[in-house]
């Protein structure tokens, strides 16, 4: 692979919900710089949140190169600078008046792109890569899709990923030892380990309270963040700080730091099942090859229900019913839709060897009937994901759309 050479990129990203839109941007600047020699830059309006994810940023810098990316501060006043002439603008996040102006005035305007939030949908294809122009100046924007079929403009995977996770599981000293890292003790005869990553979720007391009392010891890894408070309360804590370990029942539940992103991997490949929330870390649980549940970012009006069912329409293809039932329950349950709303609790266990006495637990217990098959289906899929790469398909685009001096991808 030929360094692009000359070739620049500015991306926009405003942090909206914490990390979500962040982690997105920041890993595609790294593969992008790192992978195909373009120099990109990344402004960010809020520097304090990326620093969770880089932990190298020093927010009270407004300029600095962190990983082969120059990180820029997005402020009010914005500086005078030269467009590139590739500019991502994330998620719909509007550029500045004045930057917009600067490419206008450019001879060879910019490829300027709107990388879209992902989604399944199946009308996603159909608007994928459609140009938008500017009612006033002469520029084009034009709208990138994420998406997990041809169609679309895929997903973001470093070259080297997929290789690293499978030299990881391969090899039984590498779980070890990052278990090892964390202080987690070494697993027992028909433990299941799970990461908790999610929002605020009132089902998360219930989903606990099966793992405490089930059959199987339960090992949860929660990393710190928005789920954390809920989980204090079932323990019957104030609160739970990074390196608490509460036992409860056949539950043993770990509080984590916040992982920086290239170690969140590892915790996704070690454990046997994943909870994920939002976009960013969903991708990387489908590229870890295990069974997942995504906790998909809420809306007011329940779009986002439909954007799940879409997604598990594709996910769940080929599988036997049995199974397509047992995962779209557990997903509904855990994302408040139909099934958590309609189905009735169960009595409470007499004994803790029976299924939990919530919707929550009973979904999971179905789940854990089919896990061996869902782990397989997660690998295949993984496999048939790789070969559509959003950053691939990005400089491919604008390569050709933007008449940009030739460079190899």
């Amino acid at each position: 692979m030929k360094p692009a050479h000359n070739i620049s990129c500015d991306i926009f990203c405003a942090v909206v919900d914490n990390y979500g839109d962040i982690g997105v941007c920041w890993r595609l600047a790294k593969q992008l710089a790192n992978e195909h020699g373009i120099s990109v830059r990344l402004w960010v309006d809020e520097l304090a949140s990326f620093r969770k994810l880089c932990p190298q940023v020093d927010p009270a810098r407004p300029s600095q190169q962190c990983r082969g990316v120059e990180v820029r501060h997005w402020g009010v006043a914005f500086p005078e600078v030269t467009p590139a002439q590739i500019v991502i603008e994330a998620f719909a996040c509007e550029l500045p008046e004045r930057y917009v102006s600067a490419m206008a005035a450019q001879t060879h305007k910019p490829v300027w792109l709107n990388l879209e939030y992902l989604s399944a949908e199946n009308w996603v294809a159909g608007c994928h890569a459609l140009p938008s122009p500017h009612l006033r100046l002469p520029l084009v924007k034009y709208f990138f899709f994420p998406g997990f079929t041809r169609d679309t403009g895929g997903l973001l995977l470093e070259r080297d990923l997929l290789a690293r996770r499978d030299d990881f599981l391969a090899n039984p000293a590498a779980p070890e030892k990052y278990w090892q890292l964390l202080g987690v003790p070494a697993r027992q005869t028909d433990e299941i380990r799970v990461s908790l990553f999610g929002y605020e979720n009132p089902l998360i007391p219930d989903l606990l309270a099966s793992w405490a009392a089930g059959v199987q010891p339960v090992t949860c890894l929660v990393p710190v963040g928005r789920a954390l408070p809920q989980v204090a309360a079932f323990c019957g804590r104030p609160q739970l700080a990074a390196g608490d370990v509460v036992q409860q029942g056949r539950l043993r539940v770990q509080v984590l730091a916040f992982v920086e992103q290239e170690r969140y991997d590892e915790l996704l490949w070690a454990c046997d099942i994943n909870f994920v929330r939002g976009e960013d870390s969903c991708v990387r649980a489908q590229w870890a090859g295990k069974p997942f549940v995504w906790h998909i970012y809420p809306q007011h009006d329940g779009v986002h229900m439909q954007k799940l069912h879409a997604f598990l329409d594709l996910y769940c293809a080929g599988l036997p019913a049995d199974c397509v039932r047992s995962v779209r329950t557990l997903w509904d349950v855990w994302n408040g839709g139909e099934a958590a709303a309609t189905e009735p609790a169960l009595s409470p266990p007499q004994d803790l060897g029976q299924a939990a006495s919530t919707n929550a637990g009973r979904a999971w217990n179905d789940f854990c009937k089919h896990r061996s098959m869902v782990r397989q289906h997660a690998q295949d899929w993984a496999r048939q994901l790789s070969g559509n790469n959003l950053a691939l398909n990005l400089l491919d685009f604008s390569r050709k759309v933007g008449k940009i001096a030739p460079f190899e991808i």
